[in-house]
């Protein structure tokens, strides 16, 4: 009974905080030193109400329940009573002419510590114990080693850095969140509460059915367009996941095959514009880009992410000789079919052409929400029950909470980082590892990424990685689009990462099929999705608008791409034009690591021998013996 009723109130709460979000996109943001803190509050509010702890670990017995109730009560007071600390004082910051007295430093430290709690709770170890780990260096970190020390700070100045300040878990990343971000996860549970899924699902299998995997292909493209909008891999996973992992088993894929490439593709459509789980709007406000160049510059790079998982389940299923579905299998398009497609048309289209207007991002979020409320009638369901629209905003505003708690913690690590120098020091620390080699610095960052990104959504993910890592790769002179890219790329790659790897994980029971072995396939398959952001990085024109663009060397990182995708996938596959047998296999990816040796003689080793492998694939009555075929299963 009390968790009915705390949910229901966690939810009416969720709803107010998706409508003062829509207000604050239309008409801008209240006084900053109020709004931030009182959005935070309502966010750990809402993420406490709707998920108390009896629902995260279920007690066995009364008392237990108690003390988790207790528990709860706890953390969330404890920032309550911080957060009006902060809002005591929030008239005289701007002075700087603040007293804080040891009990107010107190609260504030408790407050950040509650944070880093919930923060555990909700997203796992990966950002909290970064968090954690970086309070305690600021507490402590003057008595460590002399590679290590710091110069020591009072716990007044690393609380007016942490909390009393717009530097710490008040300071840009929330603000962002509540200017820009908030309404785009929003927009993404409206647009998925319409219900334009199956529609888009039954036209993808209609396009991709007379492909030997078509399932697996329609999965692909469903699963992106719906990923691009997502803020979170693993919701879309169990979003589409549901119509599209029993297609592709039925077609005679392996259950683990299934939900590896349900998990690929939800996680490639982080990286798809236009909307990129909201990536692109944040990346925007850190580079200064304006949002359509974003768009453009991700084009190639998610393009080929694309072809290459086509390219990687086509080959699979000509390996398996699983043939094209029968035409009287697949479904036959209905009007309704097209007008729900509009459900998930208009509002996109909606987004661009609010954008090319010279309109904010913000206000584009708020008129693509509205558009797909008002199209979702076309569903009878939400005809029926039009109440199920307040519930999409409950849901948002629950999404946007969650996603706000990790931002906190990731203002936590910001203020760290400032007051310490650790963030610089890092940022030397692998200027100097990779002093002759950017692939050094770019392996080592890559490691980073996905340590920092694993159990995180796209947005905190990509924040807190930008934030730590991307100063290392700026001092390499590297365009500052290619950096965020890049870190992004690792972010969003971190999901299918073993051992978290959570879009696996939410995809394998939907597969019936062994965590860690999709978590592997899902490897396999995005390997290119690994490769490309060293490509562009290497071969910057790639992202079509950095400086210094040159058309000739697009043309030869268009064709060294299209070369590398043939390789990689060839090779994994076993199957090129026919059955490949081991050696032909290595041979394969041996090339496609020679085409990764950007700007040697290497490379041209590397083209001379793909284009010999491409001739003998179109003529293999004249394959030499060393490039034979594997036997043919009998």
């Amino acid at each position: 009974m009390l968790t009915d009723s705390s949910r229901r109130l966690g939810l009416a709460i969720a709803v107010v905080l998706a409508a003062i979000s829509i207000y604050t996109s239309l008409f801008g943001i209240f006084d900053p030193s109020y709004q931030r803190p009182l959005t935070f509050a309502a966010c750990i509010l809402v993420a406490v109400l709707v998920k108390p702890l009896v629902v995260v670990n279920p007690p066995r017995t009364a008392l237990i329940r108690t003390l988790f109730w207790l528990i709860d009560l706890v953390l969330v007071g404890a920032i309550l009573l911080a957060v009006a600390r902060f809002l005591a004082f929030a008239g005289d910051m701007e002075n700087m002419l603040v007293d804080y007295s040891r009990t107010d430093q107190l609260i504030a430290l408790v407050g950040v510590v509650a944070v880093i709690e919930l923060t555990r709770r909700e997203f796992g170890l990966g950002l909290s114990l970064f968090a954690g780990v970086t309070l305690l260096y600021c507490l402590w970190g003057d008595l460590l080693p002399d590679a290590l020390r710091h110069a020591g700070f009072s716990l007044d100045q690393i609380m007016q850095g942490m909390w009393y300040g717009f530097s710490g878990v008040f300071g840009t990343p929330v603000a962002v969140m509540i200017e820009l971000l908030f309404i785009y996860i929003i927009f993404g549970v409206m647009l998925e509460a319409t219900g334009a899924g199956p529609a888009l699902v039954r036209m993808s299998i209609r396009v991709t059915g007379r492909l030997p995997g078509g399932p697996a292909h329609a999965a692909i493209f469903a699963s992106m367009l719906f990923g691009t909008m997502s803020g979170s891999v693993t919701a879309n996973v169990a979003g589409t996941g549901a119509f599209t992992i029993p297609m592709i088993k039925k077609r005679g894929f392996s259950p683990a095959f299934a939900g590896a490439v349900e998990a690929a593709a939800s996680t490639g459509g982080q990286v798809i514009p236009p909307v990129m789980g909201a990536a692109a709007f944040m990346m925007a406000q850190l580079t200064g880009t304006p949002y359509l160049l974003i768009c453009v510059a991700a084009l190639l790079p998610a393009a080929f992410y694309v072809i290459a998982l086509f390219a990687a389940v086509y080959y699979e299923a000509r390996r398996l000789g699983i043939k094209p579905t029968p035409e009287h299998e697949l479904p036959v398009l209905t009007k309704d079919d097209w007008l729900r497609s509009l459900m998930f048309v208009a509002p996109v289209l909606t987004v661009i052409l609010v954008l090319a207007a010279g309109r904010s991002p913000a206000m584009a979020g708020v008129w693509a929400t509205l558009v797909a409320m008002a199209f979702g009638f076309l569903n009878p369901e939400i005809r029926r029950r039009p109440w199920a629209l307040i519930g999409a905003l409950a849901k948002g505003g629950v999404a946007g909470s969650r996603i706000m708690i990790a931002v906190g913690a990731i203002g936590i690590v910001i203020a760290g980082m400032d007051l310490t120098g650790l963030g610089l020091s890092f940022a030397q620390a692998v200027a100097g590892l990779g002093e002759s080699s950017l692939l050094l610095s770019l392996i080592l960052t890559a490691l980073g990424c996905l340590v920092l990104g694993m159990g995180m959504p796209t947005l905190p993910a990509y924040l807190i990685i930008v934030l730590v890592m991307g100063p290392a790769l700026t001092s390499f002179d590297v365009p500052l689009l290619s950096v965020h890219l890049f870190v992004l790329y690792f972010g969003v790659l971190s999901a299918i990462t073993p051992p978290v790897a959570l879009a696996a994980f939410a995809a394998a029971p939907l597969a019936e099929a062994n965590p860690m072995k999709v978590a592997m396939l899902s490897v396999r398959l995005t390997l290119v999705g690994f490769l490309v952001p060293f490509l562009f990085v290497f071969n910057p024109s790639l992202l079509l608008i950095v400086e210094g663009f040159d058309p000739l060397d697009l043309a030869w990182g268009v064709v060294r791409l299209t070369l590398v995708v043939w390789a990689v996938t060839t090779g994994f596959a076993g199957f090129g034009g026919e059955r490949l047998g081991m050696l032909a296999r290595i041979l394969r990816l041996v090339v496609a690591a020679l085409l990764m040796a950007r700007g040697t003689s290497v490379e041209l080793v590397g083209l001379a021998l793909a284009l010999l492998i491409l001739l003998f694939d179109f003529m293999p009555h004249r394959r030499p013996r060393w490039l034979g075929c594997a036997p043919a299963d009998k």
